[in-house]
């Protein structure tokens, strides 16, 4: 299955509909995030959650910039040369956190390939800023790979989150035409490095580009045996028609099922659904 010139569009079915957002608590979010000048990728990923998320006061707040430096075939997020690294941001971050009054929070960035440091240094101010600025607050951090070097991955597991997530987006075979620059075993490696750690490793996956079963299963075996605990599985939808196209809109019994042999194989939470998404009921997987 290579990548094919001429895309065939399926007919999305009824259990992805998505909800406009709307209510008070979507407003103050989206003013809050406004304010300071924030990034999200609820709205930068086109998230179908965010109806839901930012109706209950949470966000997923993207730091470094709205612009990555690589350009994965499935994702929404714009592709050029960032911005410079902008130093004032961790303490916009943690004092949006505070005015959200969150509980917890998830973070997560753009690729700095730009950057030496790949951004790490933003990322461990960002996580210290909103543990001293909301010390009850709880933190997920979603990941880049870091081109895979410890020392840096090694700076956001000093500063202490509760969870990192690292998405291995999907199983092997489909890995080099889905990612720009990241790979599957590099992708093993940062999330074993995490593990070892002792902090909960988390990833997740997309499905409907063409994987079957068994290679979701194995997928989860890989997981499992480098240490990653808690495993989101949810639809892909294509944003534009410049990005991959969907191979297939895997049923609600598919979900349930992969969630059901997830459990079984050992994952403390499995989040599989058509809607899932990384920080979908995240504030579960820190227990």
């Amino acid at each position: 299955m290579e990548n094919e010139t001429k895309q065939t569009v399926l007919r999305k079915p009824g259990w992805l509909k998505i909800k406009v957002p709307s209510g008070k608590e979507y407003i103050s979010v989206k003013e809050v995030v406004k304010r300071n000048r924030l990034h999200t990728i609820c709205t930068s990923g086109h998230c179908p959650n965010m109806h839901e998320c930012w109706g209950r006061g949470t966000a997923t707040l993207m730091i470094l910039g709205d612009i990555c430096t690589r350009s994965c075939s499935f994702c929404n997020v714009k592709t050029g040369r960032p911005l410079p690294a902008d130093w004032e941001e961790p303490e916009r971050v943690a004092q949006s956190v505070k005015t959200m009054k969150l509980k917890h929070v998830v973070i997560t960035s753009v690729d700095r390939d730009d950057l030496d440091d790949g951004g790490a240094a933003i990322w461990a101010l960002t996580i210290r800023k909103i543990k001293e600025l909301n010390p009850n607050t709880t933190i997920e951090t979603l990941i880049p790979d870091f081109d895979g070097k410890g020392e840096l991955i090694q700076q956001v597991i000093d500063a202490g989150p509760e969870v990192i997530s690292h998405n291995l987006e999907t199983v092997r075979r489909i890995t080099p035409w889905t990612r720009s620059r990241a790979k599957y075993d590099r992708s093993l490696k940062v999330l074993e490095y995490v593990a070892k750690s002792g902090i909960t490793a988390k990833s997740g996956i997309m499905a409907g580009l063409g994987e079957t079963p068994e290679e979701v299963y194995e997928m989860m075996d890989d997981l499992l045996n480098v240490g990653v605990k808690v495993l989101t599985i949810g639809q892909y939808l294509q944003p534009t028609k410049k990005h991959l196209a969907v191979k297939e809109y895997v049923t609600p019994e598919q979900f349930k099922e992969y969630e059901r042999v997830g459990l079984e194989k050992g994952f403390k939470y499995v989040e599989s659904g058509p809607l899932v998404r990384s920080s979908y009921h995240a504030e579960k997987h820190v227990q």
